[in-house]
This record gives structure tokens, sequence and C-alpha cells, in this order.
């Protein structure tokens, strides 16, 4: 990776601070409390940067566009509350892949996305 700017040292504070998945709009918001100079092409230079040195994974979320996380994190899913908005980490994971492929199938990565409302809008 190449140098440690305050911009990137910020960005990866904000992947350490809030460790879910994160939007580029909550990675400039949460990142210019730390460095106030920090604008979006910043953002995006250093994410680029921090996905190819395999540090942050990009996630493709059907309903709500590209996220981004920290890399080598154990196998989740993610959860979509559409009250709140919030993203949340599914522990582990309940797919049993071997009962779902045909015979001779090679699953070699998977999603699951899950929506809905989360515990606190669901009045729990």
């Amino acid at each position: 990776m190449k140098r440690q700017t305050a911009q990137r040292r910020a960005i990866v504070q904000v992947f350490k601070q809030q460790d879910r998945l994160l939007a580029i709009s909550e990675i400039l918001d949460y990142g210019s409390r730390i460095v106030p100079s920090l604008n979006q092409a910043t953002v995006y230079r250093n994410l680029k940067q921090l996905l190819e040195a395999g540090w942050l994974k990009q996630i493709n979320y059907p309903s709500l566009g590209t996220r981004y996380e920290r890399a080598h994190k154990i196998h989740h899913h993610h959860f979509h509350c559409k009250a709140c908005n919030r993203v949340m980490d599914l522990p582990g994971c309940a797919l049993k892949q071997e009962q779902i492929v045909p015979d001779g199938f090679v699953v070699q990565s998977h999603d699951v996305f899950l929506s809905g409302l989360c515990d606190r809008c669901a009045g729990r």
C-alpha cells in the first residue's frame, strides 16, 4: 500500500470504529470528523487502494448499492432494516450449500441479503 496519509489513516479508523458495512457517504461523514479536509475524491482514491491491498472488500447490495467493509472477517451475511436503513452483520451462515446445488457444481462464494425490520423498528 502507498504511504499512510492523514486521510487514509482517518478512513482506516472509521472502518475500525464502525466495524460494519459502510456507504461512501458514511465514510466521508465519519472521516471528515477526523480530518475536516477529507473529500469524496480522496475517499474513492483511498478505497481503491485499500481494496487492492486486500484490506477492504466491496459488496454490491441489491437494494442499497455498493458498500464496503473490512476484509478477512469471518464469513457472515447482512440484514437491511427498511425502516431505519441500518445494515447489520448477521453472525455465521446457515446456508447448507451442499443441499441446494446440483451434484457436480462447485460453489466458490455466495452472498445472502436479508431485509425487513430490525428489533427496534419492529417494536420489540
